[in-house]
């Protein structure tokens, strides 16, 4: 059989998921590792992934296709005016430094762990975003700076690059609840997918070399046909979830980011 036949095989849901993960990217300023890292744990055995590789070469694919869909949703979020590029420049370098940390820890963390805090304290944050009364009434006056804005960008760093996520959901959060336009921080988080991405997708390459059981076609821990086949899709995707953002009021764009974390808070907690 040829090395190729696995990936026809799988090739019809990679497609689904990156263009899944591009609207949802567009749409939420996420960078799709919810729905990437899912769908490669199922397919990348298939490709001849040994199963104690598995995890890593999904979150370590999901991070290099989440480059591509966050530089596209962050294009069309700027056309629009939704993008704050000060405060991406200002976070860039410690958010750079949290991803370093949490490359070095991904051999050590528990995934199983930190997926239940994670998806502990997203669940709280749906609550926020859910309830009427809370509805437009930030929970700070503005966004933090000094100390507590190195610790934050650091934590987002750190806790994206070990679940292969792109940051978006932790950065929208903060932003939103320090006050900050929910279409602005959507288009603001889909910009930090990028800036973690690119170093966390470095450091798997790093820190795969020479490992055996990664599958035909992986360059440390990414697998590149796959990642491909993931970006072919979720670049055509993400502008259109970007259009559907900005369809939508402040109001009840809130309480559909609110139900996305209620979803990905079970989804995570359901992986403990």
């Amino acid at each position: 059989m040829s090395v190729l036949s696995p990936l026809a095989f799988a090739l019809p849901a990679l497609l689904i998921a990156g263009a899944a993960a591009g609207f949802a990217g567009g749409l939420f300023g996420i960078g799709g590792g919810f729905v990437v890292v899912p769908a490669l744990m199922l397919l990348l055995p298939v490709l001849g992934v040994a199963s104690e590789q598995t995890a890593h070469v999904a979150v370590g694919t999901s991070l290099a296709s989440i480059i591509f869909t966050s530089l596209r949703a962050t294009s069309s979020h700027a056309k629009r005016g939704s993008v704050d590029f000060g405060l991406l420049k200002g976070w860039s370098i410690w958010v750079v430094l949290g991803t370093a940390v949490g490359t070095a820890l991904a051999d050590w963390i528990s995934g199983a762990h930190l997926a239940l805090i994670f998806g502990t304290g997203v669940l709280a944050f749906a609550v926020y975003f859910l309830l009427p009364a809370r509805q437009g009434e930030p929970l700070f006056a503005a966004l933090p700076s000094g100390l507590p804005r190195a610790g934050i960008a650091s934590a987002l760093g750190v806790f994206s690059t070990l679940l292969g996520i792109g940051g978006g959901t932790l950065t929208t959060l903060t932003m939103t609840v320090c006050g900050t336009p929910i279409h602005r921080a959507i288009g603001t988080a889909a910009g930090m997918g990028a800036i973690i991405a690119i170093p966390a997708t470095i450091g798997f390459v790093v820190i795969g070399l020479g490992e055996s059981g990664r599958g035909w076609g992986s360059l440390g821990f990414i697998n590149l046909p796959t990642a491909a086949v993931l970006i072919a899709t979720s670049v055509l995707f993400a502008p259109l979830g970007v259009a559907a953002a900005h369809m939508l009021s402040p109001a009840i764009l809130r309480r559909v980011f609110g139900l996305y974390l209620t979803f990905i808070g079970v989804l995570m907690i359901a992986k403990f």
